[in-house]
């Protein structure tokens, strides 16, 4: 039975992936299917930047977690000392994580259990991240009260987790491709509690299309830029109207407890290393095309990596094969989307 349903949800996401919809709409839509084998009072699914590790997007389902407690989550995710935050687990081979798992001094002393699920009278949680070729493009995290999560959910979890990865690695093609531009750069700066103290009017408008989100966003960026031994951070995040803007944080000298972020519309060059990973390119076919994109010709793209051109050919033709296109200048056009 639980082989059949993992078949089926693997079989509606496939279908998903395939419609041309945006990572959230996915989300949306692949939340019901997993939920109909996988019960949950709370669930969160994000959309994962795989160079930074950083959440992009945020789904959730049909209840949501109390708009109080969404900051004390987000900082969970960031402190860099939580077990099974959406990063750990995307540099593991465990895809699949259930709290009740890590070692009892961990679970009585877990930040996230004990400041977010206790208060809310949750007690259980699982998650799982999505991950294909190597590569991470989302996480989900599910809680409950009750009986905990069984070993057969987890297995029906680790089933569909890889295909929610595929299909979510063509949907950021989907978002990238929307891109729009807008003013910017704004700016924030933040206090000790990591909340804006200063905002500029271009960072308002910001304020204003993100909403709630802002400041989750936000007390996130300043929170990994605590953590950097080089104190800056930055997150590529995707708006409500699928564009996508860039967030940097950085300490101010002489003080780190107040951090400057600034905000601006994330450029084709921002978005770049998520694209090459979402067609699927091995490292050395990204390489070559980096270099395509720069208008180096073949002979100095063979100096400068220390392969012959013919190798280099090869490479090219495999990633035109998988961006879909038939000459260098339409891969330079689809991989640098305005």
């Amino acid at each position: 039975m639980w082989e059949g349903r993992a078949r089926a949800a693997r079989r509606d996401i496939a279908a998903l992936a395939t419609s041309g919809v945006g990572v959230a709409e996915l989300h949306a839509a692949a939340i019901e299917v997993v939920e109909q084998v996988v019960g949950s009072e709370l669930t969160c699914w994000a959309g994962i930047d795989p160079g930074t590790l950083v959440i992009s997007s945020m789904t959730s389902g049909a209840a949501r977690i109390p708009v109080e407690y969404e900051p004390r989550l987000a900082e969970t995710e960031y402190a860099g000392s939580v077990p099974n935050s959406f990063a750990d687990l995307a540099r593991t081979s465990h895809q699949v994580a259930r709290l009740s798992d890590l070692p009892y001094r961990e679970v009585v002393g877990h930040r996230r259990l004990n400041e977010v699920w206790r208060p809310l009278g949750i007690e259980h949680e699982v998650r799982t991240t999505f991950v294909v070729d190597g590569d991470c493009w989302g996480a989900a995290g599910f809680v409950r009260s009750g009986h905990d999560y069984t070993d057969r959910e987890l297995e029906f979890l680790g089933s569909v987790a890889p295909v929610i990865g595929a299909a979510t690695r063509v949907a950021v093609r989907t978002d990238a491709h929307g891109y729009r531009g807008r003013v910017g750069p704004s700016i924030v700066v933040t206090g000790a509690s990591g909340q804006p103290r200063a905002i500029t009017a271009a960072a308002q408008t910001w304020q204003d299309e993100l909403g709630q989100r802002f400041g989750v966003l936000v007390k996130a960026v300043v929170t990994g830029t605590r953590a950097a031994r080089s104190g800056t951070f930055e997150a590529r995040v995707q708006t409500a109207a699928s564009g996508w803007i860039l967030m940097q944080g950085s300490r101010l000298l002489g003080d780190t407890e107040e951090v400057v972020v600034t905000i601006e519309p994330a450029s084709g060059q921002h978005l770049l290393g998520m694209l090459l990973a979402a067609y699927g390119l091995t490292t050395r076919e990204r390489e070559i095309c980096l270099e395509i994109i720069a208008g180096h010709t073949t002979g100095e793209i063979a100096d400068r990596l220390s392969i012959s051109p013919h190798t280099i050919q090869d490479h090219l033709k495999a990633a035109f094969a998988k961006v879909g296109v038939r000459s260098r200048g339409e891969l330079v056009a689809t991989l640098r989307p305005e």
